[in-house]
């Protein structure tokens, strides 16, 4: 029979409960992972077994997880956690936007679908973008690449050792204008085009104000949308894997800033 003192069995708690915060922290608002058809039963348990995996590995400070300290702990395990998703989350987030701007400027903002991340109703143009981004980010091994990177981050900020500096948050703040500048990136070919279409049919309209446009235009800016989203989607996957890059690169400057 295998007797535990009580310091034994709050280091046993620490041990595992600490990585099991952060992880989960990071499921817990990632794409995919954190999505609102995914069961929080299923994110538990991928973060339990991925903590089973991860902290025998690790060091973790021999003190109560319930104390003062152990709660300063855990809170900032937690905030790593929520700050790693949320990095990846913006990403996914201007994709988003873009395929909005591109459905203002064709015509199909009033077509509206519901989003089964967010459980919320987006445009439909969005939500195609974001099903083959979705595929696109499984394909290349995305969700891959963020869980290696969260693990990598028990090295480069250990548990208990180490304080999130200020320069560091400040880092992922400054990657939050992603939303904007990324949701421009990849809808900047589509809008341009269409832009140039509702120039020619203000051109037209000049020359032939007894046309109709609205019954004309709109059927004519339909076509040519999903001409232009046919034609652009390499160039927004392209745009895709850019802000992926950037975005792992945010995370890595994150784990170096940290002190």
């Amino acid at each position: 029979m295998m007797n535990l003192s009580t310091s034994q069995l709050e280091n046993m708690i620490g041990m595992y409960f600490w990585p099991f915060v952060r992880i989960a922290g990071c499921l817990m608002v990632a794409p995919i992972f954190g999505a609102r058809f995914v069961p929080a039963r299923l994110r538990i348990v991928l973060a339990a077994a991925v903590t089973l995996l991860v902290a025998p590995l690790l060091t973790t400070p021999a003190m109560d997880a319930l104390s003062l300290g152990g709660l300063v702990i855990t809170s900032q395990q937690l905030l790593i956690g929520v700050a790693f998703g949320f990095t990846l989350q913006l990403i996914f987030d201007a994709v988003g936007m873009s395929g909005q701007l591109l459905a203002n400027s064709m015509g199909l903002s009033f077509a509206f679908n519901v989003d089964p991340q967010r459980g919320a109703s987006t445009p439909a143009v969005s939500q195609f973008y974001m099903l083959l981004l979705t595929m696109t980010f499984l394909g290349l091994g995305g969700h891959l690449a963020l869980l290696q990177a969260l693990v990598d981050s028990f090295h480069q900020m250990p548990i208990g050792g180490v304080l999130v500096a200020p320069a560091a948050l400040w880092s992922l703040v400054s990657f939050g204008s992603t939303l904007f500048s990324g949701a421009l990136l990849v809808a900047l070919p589509g809008v341009t085009a269409l832009l140039i279409v509702n120039l020619a049919f203000g051109v037209m309209s000049r020359a032939a104000p007894s046309l109709n446009l609205f019954a004309v235009g709109f059927p004519i800016s339909l076509i040519c949308g999903l001409v232009v989203m046919s034609a652009g989607l390499p160039s927004v996957q392209m745009g895709f894997i850019q802000l992926m890059h950037e975005a792992f690169a945010a995370l890595r400057a994150f784990q170096g800033g940290a002190g």
